[in-house]
């Protein structure tokens, strides 16, 4: 089994709202920085994306991706991907956990990329990835809409 890349944030928020930024994909470009288009290509019963394109530019990486999205409960959103130019796997979720009056998020990351890549240099791209996405996720929660 590949080797996983995790990390945590405690958002002032409560889990729903941290989770309602989460499923909004048209919102993306916005606040994720990487993700320069998002469209849901499918949706469940209850609205939620089960499948969506999303168009990469990560400096080195740039990639036109499609993701299968699973929901757990009102707390967990995982994904893994469907077809993708540049990367073989990609796996990935987010944990939603309440932590006093805010949310605890924890994303974890796993991606295989199609050309020859060290482990350690694909642990510290998946690290800086995890980063980004989860300091964005936290301003766009806690800062209010304009």
């Amino acid at each position: 089994m590949a080797e996983h890349t995790s990390s945590s944030i405690t958002i002032e928020a409560a889990p729903a709202d941290v989770m309602s930024v989460i499923a909004d994909f048209a919102r993306y470009p916005d606040w994720t920085g990487e993700v320069k288009e998002a469209e849901v290509l499918a949706s469940d019963a209850q609205g939620r994306a089960e499948q969506v394109r999303l168009v990469m530019d990560a400096g080195a990486i740039k990639d036109d991706q499609t993701l299968a999205y699973t929901w757990t409960g009102e707390h967990e959103v995982s994904w893994t991907l469907v077809k993708s130019q540049m990367l073989r796997s990609l796996d990935g979720s987010y944990l939603l956990r309440q932590a006093g009056t805010g949310t605890e998020v924890t994303y974890r990351l796993t991606v295989d990329v199609k050309i020859p890549m060290l482990g350690m240099i694909k642990r510290k791209a998946e690290k800086v990835i995890i980063d980004r996405a989860l300091a964005g996720l936290k301003k766009r929660v806690e800062t209010p809409a304009k």
